[in-house]
């Protein structure tokens, strides 16, 4: 395996990063009618919901979305259609209150939180022979640090395409405080602090207190409550142990890394060279263009959607 010269070419008039990141979030619309919602328990007594769409195929493909994002969002509705088209059965889980509706216990998720995809992997695979992971950002570092973090990987996944991945979480949380992404820094910061408001609505016996004032970056809020509520030290010590950037070596399934050189929430540190350079089973794949999950190609299949399918059936 290599680092491989990407066949991405950006359409004419999507010069900019920030138009390439944002423009399909926002003007892409797909009908989320191709979903049947089904609710899973977890083994704390809590609820996973997952949007599916079933077939007779043994193959499937579980796809993880970013943070605050959902199976409703526009890169993972893209895809679960492309793949639906091609007769996958197709697994977009949401993560712990990113559904609709507020999970039942105390804690949510966060960018390393493996344990809830290993139950939706252990609950699809009582229905499908092979399962592929494809995971968008947080969604794709949760997916690395699975396959890379155990030796006990379900025998039915098969391989990982992972988009746009924030390989070092400080890095991203770091980058993400430059003035050039503002917009997006805000808009995260306000959907996770609306979130801890309704969890201490939900508990208000103290277990949570929320005091927002303090609060102006990624780091503040993954200090504030992150890190004590999921039982690290602080941010940095929740960012070391989750950064997937690390368990790449020990990754020992075809994998496919695909990160844009012009990702605004990407630093040099995010695109891991050296990690994957002769690696025997992970790929790297660097486009010029594609800024943060975007890819966009005109006639409504984006690039993203036909790369994963190429990667998944050359495997």
């Amino acid at each position: 395996m290599a680092i491989i010269e990407s066949s991405y070419l950006l359409p004419f008039g999507f010069w900019n990063k920030h138009v390439q990141t944002i423009y399909p979030s926002v003007f892409r619309k797909i009908k989320t009618d191709i979903y049947t919602r089904e609710r899973i328990e977890t083994p704390d007594k809590d609820f996973l919901i997952l949007d599916l769409i079933k077939s007779d195929s043994k193959k499937c493909v579980i796809l993880s979305h970013g943070l605050e994002g959902s199976s409703h969002s526009a890169y993972v509705t893209g895809m679960a259609r492309h793949f639906a088209q091609f007769g996958f059965g197709v697994c977009a889980w949401n993560y712990r209150g990113c559904g609709g509706e507020i999970n039942k216990n105390l804690l949510m998720y966060h960018s390393g939180f493996t344990e809830d995809l290993n139950t939706v992997i252990e609950y699809t695979s009582q229905h499908y022979d092979e399962i592929y992971l494809i995971g968008f950002s947080v969604g794709g570092n949760i997916s690395l640090k699975y396959l890379g973090e155990s030796t006990t990987v379900n025998a039915v996944v098969k391989g990982c395409i992972a988009f746009s991945v924030p390989v070092s979480l400080n890095g991203c949380s770091e980058n993400l405080d430059k003035k050039s992404n503002v917009l997006y820094r805000k808009r995260f910061l306000r959907k996770l602090k609306e979130k801890m408001k309704a969890k201490k609505a939900q508990f208000p016996d103290g277990k949570i207190s929320v005091n927002n004032e303090n609060i102006s970056t990624l780091k503040d809020f993954d200090n504030r409550y992150t890190a004590p509520l999921f039982g690290f030290k602080n941010a940095d010590d929740y960012y070391q142990k989750c950064s997937s950037k690390q368990f790449i070596q020990s990754i020992n399934l075809p994998t496919l890394i695909i990160n844009a050189k012009n990702d605004p929430f990407l630093p040099p540190n995010c695109y891991p060279i050296e990690e994957c350079t002769e690696h025997k089973f992970v790929d790297l794949e660097l486009p010029e263009q594609g800024g943060h999950v975007g890819f966009i190609q005109r006639g409504g299949l984006y690039w993203s959607e036909k790369r994963a399918m190429t990667f998944i059936q050359s495997l």
